[in-house]
């Protein structure tokens, strides 16, 4: 069989891709896949693709997105030269991405196309669906994006993230099967997170707290991080801080000197064992990243960024099952707050160990091979 996947904009897209692949390759050894993204993460998706257990051919399309920011009015969408000019060029991006797809395509002759989320999709799903190619997508926000609203209409599965009722779409093709992460993703023991934070250079007798902003970074979470971890230098907490690729620079000037505060550009494998080692994980709140942590049964402070409402959606549905602590990106400048939110559950064992339980009932930890079984399917019509 020949998959075509596609997903961009985060590692949240493309981490989902590498496990559902892993778990093609136990029904057809012979797997052929090709795997396309937007230029911005394609670095990091040849990193990670590199670890799969199949060679994985990694290109780019030409994609663009509709800019819909959360904070902002319909008025100020509308007079913000930024999002005016971002939007028409965008539009002439995809435009081009439709081309490039459809040549792709042609090529390539996929059974199926696999598009996971991001708005590189788009371009390569509408030509799917043109060249008549069974077309599976998988939505794992809990507000559904505005590419899986349209690319839903000419699916032939749709998988979801979480259960049906929180999405527009046809019941009769779509399937609720959680969000897709590796079989490593489980919950350590107390010996093993030991283990763990000794790999990374952490004393195990130190509490740490692992932070990342998502899979290109975020600079506001990045120089706040510095900041608590200045204030909590005498408590024994060590700060782990995935900065992303592009921030690092920034991160270890900030950090100088500072002997538990750890920054590092992204983590290409063994990223269960650098969560399993955190006694609190400080994260955006991806999806596919609160899944992750759901399986690993961490304590989680989520940060949404203000501007996606999938994350600001995700955030609220998993902060009423009382399964992550939020705060904002305005808290971000003021670390003080953050600070006193991590210490709040570093000393309250209850809370922290309640919040990791609530979270892990959100686990799914066969939906990697439930999805598997709906792209089979799909490509057997």
């Amino acid at each position: 069989m020949k998959i075509l996947a596609v997903g961009g904009g985060s590692g949240g897209h493309v981490t989902p891709v590498a496990a559902v692949i892993e778990q093609l390759v136990t029904h057809d050894p012979d797997l052929i896949v090709r795997f396309v993204c937007d230029k911005a993460f394609e670095a990091q998706s040849r990193g990670l693709m590199e670890r799969v257990s199949v060679p994985v051919s990694v290109s780019t399309i030409s994609a663009g997105k509709f800019r819909r920011y959360a904070h902002l009015s319909v008025w100020q969408h509308l007079t913000s030269w930024h999002v005016v000019k971002g939007n028409v060029t965008d539009i002439l991006k995809i435009a081009l991405g439709f081309v490039q797809s459809i040549v792709l395509i042609a090529r390539f002759r996929p059974d199926v196309v696999f598009a996971k989320g991001g708005y590189v999709c788009l371009p390569l799903g509408l030509a799917a669906w043109l060249l008549r190619r069974p077309l599976v997508i998988h939505d794992s926000d809990t507000r559904p994006g505005l590419t899986n609203r349209v690319l839903a209409r000419f699916a032939t599965k749709i998988a979801t993230g979480t259960p049906l009722e929180n999405y527009p779409y046809d019941r009769t093709k779509s399937t609720y099967v959680g969000v897709p992460i590796d079989e490593s993703f489980r919950p350590a023991t107390l010996e093993e997170q030991r283990q763990y934070k000794a790999a990374v250079g952490v004393d195990p007798d130190k509490k740490l707290v692992v932070a990342m902003g998502g899979g290109l970074g975020s600079i506001s979470i990045n120089d706040a991080m510095v900041e608590v971890a200045a204030q909590l230098a005498s408590d024994k907490v060590v700060i782990y801080n995935i900065t992303g690729k592009k921030n690092i620079e920034r991160a270890v000037q900030k950090g100088k000197g500072m002997t538990n505060y750890k920054p590092v550009p992204f983590v290409f494998e063994d990223m269960a064992k650098v969560l399993g080692a955190a006694d609190i994980v400080v994260s955006r709140a991806s999806a596919t990243f609160l899944q992750e942590l759901a399986s690993l049964k961490k304590a989680v402070i989520a940060i949404p960024a203000r501007q996606l409402g999938d994350q600001l959606k995700n955030a609220k549905v998993f902060e009423k099952a009382e399964a992550v602590t939020v705060l904002n990106d305005a808290d971000m400048t003021t670390p003080s707050v953050v600070t006193a939110t991590i210490q709040e559950l570093l000393t309250n064992t209850t809370k922290r160990d309640t919040l990791a339980a609530n979270l892990h009932r959100f686990a799914r930890p066969k939906a990697a091979a439930d999805t598997a079984q709906l792209i089979l399917t799909a490509g057997r019509k």
